[in-house]
């Protein structure tokens, strides 16, 4: 989904209206709602396959993915270069961030630095200019768009650098597939419903 990068005086801000116009559909935005309806679903059979043991497989999981992960990984490490790992934990946590399901490091860090240079703007990511819901929510369905608003991401060259992080970018729908095998593996639909 994209949207037209359209630049207003200082101060000027645009319609919510005419900013939904201008957005355009993409088939990957389409295939990103569809898994996360999907997702959503599936949470509704949790309360049918709960075993204690799939209950803590999902606490470990999501503390470790959004603290290690997400937080000290994606956010402090790789966004801000707030805190120094040695390079095997920089990768590792990384790693781990991968299974939030919230994108691979170099998407997630360039929308995030961007975020913090167009603050609240019209090129910023999750802009409340488009509206409570899309700056909350909506916009991880317009990845398509992002592009759109501020070109490349050169934004990440530190990252795209290191054949690591690239090979994530290109991979990473496939991690999601080898956690989701393993945890059925491991524990059956319990373990994958509950962990994923």
């Amino acid at each position: 989904m994209a949207i037209e990068t359209v630049h207003y005086p200082k101060g000027l801000v645009q319609s919510k209206e005419l900013v939904r116009l201008k957005r355009k559909d993409d088939f990957w935005d389409r295939v990103n709602f569809g898994v996360i309806i999907v997702e959503h679903a599936a949470i509704l059979s949790a309360p049918f396959c709960f075993t204690w043991n799939a209950f803590w497989v999902a606490v470990v999981l999501y503390l470790v993915t959004l603290n290690l992960g997400l937080s000290l990984s994606y956010h402090r490490n790789l966004t801000h270069r707030s805190l120094k790992l040695t390079k095997s934990l920089e990768y590792l946590f990384a790693y781990i961030g991968l299974h939030c399901g919230q994108g691979d490091p170099m998407l997630w860090v360039s929308n995030h630095r961007y975020h913090h240079q167009f603050t609240d703007s019209d090129r910023d990511p999750h802009s409340p200019i488009e509206g409570f819901w899309f700056s909350h929510l909506g916009w991880i369905f317009h990845n398509s768009r992002l592009g759109e608003k501020w070109g490349k991401s050169d934004n990440v060259m530190d990252l795209r650098n290191q054949a690591y992080y690239r090979f994530l970018g290109r991979t990473h729908l496939l991690h999601h597939v080898g956690l989701a095998l393993l945890l059925y593996v491991l524990g059956g639909l319990p373990h994958l419903i509950w962990g994923m």
